[in-house]
């Protein structure tokens, strides 16, 4: 008798990187059950670009979750479901620790009164909050600078705890700055309000800005900005197969780094963007930024040791080729975009330009 393939249930699949987790697991045979409450999850991704089994509802919800896990035989669990604001973390803190920590706890309950044992991580860079060392290694001190790293170095503490005391396996990735979209254009990022620079730097080549900010341009780096290590998005959906497998073998609970080990300047990725696509990005130069450090790159050596994880984009002309063939067909009509023109929309954003890691420059409290 042939054994079914793994069930995988994926926290918060509608998002930009559990999406293309989701996608990826489909296209390797695996079983899969998506939980999203849509507050910033896309159903139609789900329904049209993925065509998945999903169920609309809160990770924080007991009832539903224990109803979830004696209905379907999981034997995974993927978190992608934290709220990921850095700036409202620092505004709104109760909302993090709410969602992040307490609703994360309640997952974890739940599984261990199933016993489902094997949980993988979406963390980040920002617990380690401002780096000693470049590049930055998993045993490099974390002490995160915002609401939003310590709800995700809490959670590592949980897990860890959980780990001793009940057995739970897990991997925790902590991502460096996620990039790109699918190549087929179906998926991609597509944050509301959006604050990350690539995406930012496409919208405005798209007419729906009228400028991207380089925020300090007399940095120790070769140009005088700001240096980050980009990810392709696929390239960390292939992490989490990878880290899946190894708990589906009997692999011990592991924490990784996912970047590329190297960097691209603010300047690189805005010249990128004119090369690929072919048009006018105005710029904006503005002071620094409070907290920003000129470099942070990452070292995956570990993933690629333990896992056998190798990165396949690591050219940011092609990061930004695929983003853009995806901005292009979900943005590419501004009146689908925007409510009003695109002076209206700059003026209600509530967060500029951060990246991954946690640093940012938050300007309003809210927006009307």
């Amino acid at each position: 008798m042939i054994s079914p393939s793994p069930y995988i249930f994926v926290v918060g699949g509608a998002g930009y990187i559990g999406s293309h987790v989701v996608r990826q697991l489909l296209l390797d045979g695996y079983r899969v059950l998506v939980l999203d409450n849509f507050i910033y999850g896309h159903r139609d991704i789900l329904e049209k670009a993925l065509n998945v089994e999903y169920i609309e509802g809160d990770m924080g919800d007991r009832a539903l979750l224990d109803r979830l896990f004696s209905t379907y035989k999981i034997d995974v669990v993927m978190h992608f479901a934290a709220f990921a604001y850095v700036g409202e973390s620092v505004t709104d803190p109760a909302k993090y620790y709410q969602n992040n920590v307490v609703a994360t706890l309640t997952l974890l309950e739940s599984m261990r009164a199933a016993g489902v044992d094997k949980f993988v991580f979406s963390s980040t860079c920002a617990t380690y909050g401002i780096p000693s060392q470049i590049p930055i290694l998993e045993d490099h001190p974390q002490s995160p600078i915002n609401p939003y790293g310590a709800t995700k170095l809490m959670v590592e503490r949980i897990l860890q705890d959980f780990g001793t005391a009940y057995n739970l396996k897990s991997v925790v990735f902590r991502y460096f700055n996620a990039a790109g979209a699918d190549p087929s254009g179906q998926l991609g990022e597509d944050h509301g309000p959006e604050t990350h620079l690539i995406p930012l730097v496409l919208q405005t080549a798209l007419g729906l800005r009228s400028h991207i900010s380089i925020f300090g341009t007399d940095y120790s780096t070769p140009d005088g900005t700001c240096i980050r290590d980009y990810i392709h998005v696929n390239d960390l959906a292939s992490a989490h197969i990878l880290g899946s497998q190894h708990l589906l073998e009997g692999g011990e609970s592991e924490t990784f780094n996912l970047g590329n080990g190297s960097g691209f300047s603010v300047k690189q990725v805005i010249e990128s963007a004119y090369e690929v696509t072919g048009r006018e990005i105005p710029v904006r130069y503005e002071a620094r930024r409070p907290g920003d450090p000129p470099m942070l790159i990452g070292s995956a050596e570990k993933a690629s040791r333990v896992l056998g994880w190798t990165p396949q984009y690591t050219q940011i002309n092609e990061i930004i080729a695929h983003a853009w063939l995806w901005h292009q067909k979900r943005h590419g009509n501004t009146s689908s975009f925007l409510s009003g023109d695109a002076t209206d929309r700059e003026s209600k954003d509530v967060f500029d330009v951060r990246d991954d890691s946690g640093y940012f420059n938050f300007r309003r409290a809210s927006a009307a």
